[in-house]
């Protein structure tokens, strides 16, 4: 954790930079982009590093997390600003995938509107991200333990279209008798 602040608020705009407490005393980042979302770079530290080393990272996923659930974790030091610096280009809005419940078809959006339908099994799809919105105290630290120790990981913890299968597939094992966990007809599994 780092140092609380009642006064903190979250920075929405472009290039702002956070550091996040996870779990096991990691340290991951994470910037805003021109949409407002996070995007997260595939680094974890023991300690906070340096800006450059932090933004020349790999990103490894950008999603909305709660503007208010921010303003709430700077203010418990589960995150800190770590100021505002050009956004890399990989945190550019990236294409989602909106999966309604209790179906297999879903609509994949670019740039902010439906751009095509498909399957969850596409294979194009897999590593894009299901629209969510992340709480930042409460979602974030469990999903990028996911994204960086899947056997550590939760097993309910989603993210993208592959990991969301495998938590509706594991879901129904663990809850046969409740419909609403019931897989969807002609479902096609993950074969994990």
């Amino acid at each position: 954790m780092f140092e609380s602040n009642p006064k903190a608020r979250a920075d929405m705009k472009a290039g702002t930079l956070y550091a996040i407490a996870g779990g096991q005393e990691w340290i991951y980042y994470g910037q805003v982009n021109a949409d407002k979302e996070i995007a997260f770079f595939r680094r974890n530290d023991r300690t906070i590093t340096t800006v450059d080393n932090i933004i020349n990272s790999p990103v490894m996923a950008v999603i909305m997390v709660f503007p208010s659930s921010i303003t709430r974790a700077l203010c418990s030091g589960a995150w800190k600003k770590l100021g505002r610096f050009p956004v890399s280009e990989l945190a550019a809005p990236r294409p989602t995938v909106q999966w309604p419940e209790f179906t297999l078809k879903v609509t994949v959006w670019r740039d902010g509107v439906p751009s095509y339908d498909t399957t969850i099994d596409d294979p194009a799809i897999q590593m894009l991200e299901v629209m969510a919105a992340w709480d930042a105290e409460y979602h974030i630290p469990a999903r990028l333990t996911a994204d960086f120790s899947p056997d550590e990981a939760l097993w309910h913890v989603g993210g993208p279209v592959w990991r969301e299968r495998k938590v509706k597939e594991e879901t129904a094992k663990r809850f046969p008798g409740n419909p609403v966990n019931a897989l969807p007809e002609n479902w096609v599994a993950t074969n994990s």
